[in-house]
């Protein structure tokens, strides 16, 4: 794998799906959003996990110190009920917290559902890795990670990726490039690469 392709983590966190009750729809989405949306490359490392906070930390752990993740994207467990942990694991393992990814992704949902304020969800780099936590539903997912378009399809508010690229290039990781018809990664001009 060469220094250029980001390596990223994607974690279901969910009780039911890890205990095979039904089938985990979390990952899928994510791995099928990435592949949509990344142009440049990527490795996805994937794990499907309960609602446990201890095994939530160690999970992220493991994706960012061993595995060597630059981005780890989680899904599920953000609400207010009581097996609801993947913040607080989140905000333990990290050494910073980026609280600006959590209140984009409250306001996109709020957009399309009220209870958008009951979710929890927060952004952290640990390392040289940053950890998002998204939400639990593909759709859900989706609209945070590309924001909210008006009925030309124009974006009327920003997904949270947009943001996502510079960040990597701001914490020592690999250049990475969007499709902009899926979402279109903002830099500063200083910070772009000249295209051959």
């Amino acid at each position: 794998m060469s220094d250029e392709t980001l390596k990223l983590g994607l974690v279901s966190v969910s009780d039911r799906a890890s205990g095979g009750v039904y089938e985990d729809k979390g990952i899928p989405a994510l791995r099928d959003w990435c592949s949509a949306a990344l142009s440049s490359p990527w490795v996805g490392v994937e794990r499907l996990i309960p609602d446990d906070r201890a095994t939530i930390e160690r999970t992220l752990i493991e994706l960012c110190d061993e595995q060597g993740c630059q981005l780890l994207l989680t899904s599920g467990g953000t609400g207010p009920a009581p097996r609801d942990l993947t913040p607080e694991a989140t905000m333990a393992v990290a050494d910073r917290l980026m609280p600006g990814f959590g209140e984009q992704m409250r306001q996109i949902s709020l957009h399309f559902v009220p209870t958008a304020i009951l979710s929890r969800q927060v952004g952290a780099i640990r390392g040289r890795c940053l950890i998002l936590n998204l939400p639990g539903q593909p759709k859900s997912i989706r609209e945070t990670l590309e924001g909210v378009r008006d009925g030309e399809g124009k974006v009327v508010v920003p997904g949270i990726f947009a943001a996502v690229p510079y960040c990597i290039d701001l914490i020592g990781g690999p250049y990475i490039e969007t499709d902009e018809s899926v979402v279109k990664a903002f830099r500063p001009k200083s910070a772009l690469r000249k295209k051959d």
